[in-house]
């Protein structure tokens, strides 16, 4: 496998616009339920989240609970694999707020 075919397999499982704020959310070792992951990140529908959370867990990234419990209690946490994911998107963190200024567009003189 080449290092291009590498990246692009782990930028498969991370695609999608809300699967890292999700897992900002899960790191710390947090267990967080369905209702709690839908409040702290409002601008996501519901079926959203739920189509998330299943592909994070399909690649082994996040692991659901279900307590047997009347009405059902479904908690998220991150799997140590998951978990650590952390050190890394730390470091993209830095990377990005590193970011040099964009150089500004001119604008077009008017006439």
């Amino acid at each position: 496998m080449t290092a291009a075919s590498g990246i692009e397999d782990a930028i498969q499982m991370l695609e999608g616009r809300w699967k890292l704020v999700i897992l900002f959310h899960l790191f710390g070792e947090k267990k967080l339920r369905f209702s709690e992951l839908e409040r702290s990140i409002p601008a996501i529908s519901q079926k959203m989240l739920i189509q998330q959370l299943r592909q994070l867990e399909q690649d082994g990234i996040v692991a659901r609970i279900v307590h047997a419990q009347v009405p059902p209690k479904v908690e998220y946490h991150l799997t140590e694999w998951g978990q650590s994911l952390c050190p890394a998107l730390d470091e993209l963190l830095t990377w990005a707020e590193k970011r040099p200024t964009p150089k500004r567009q001119r604008r077009p003189e008017r006439a």
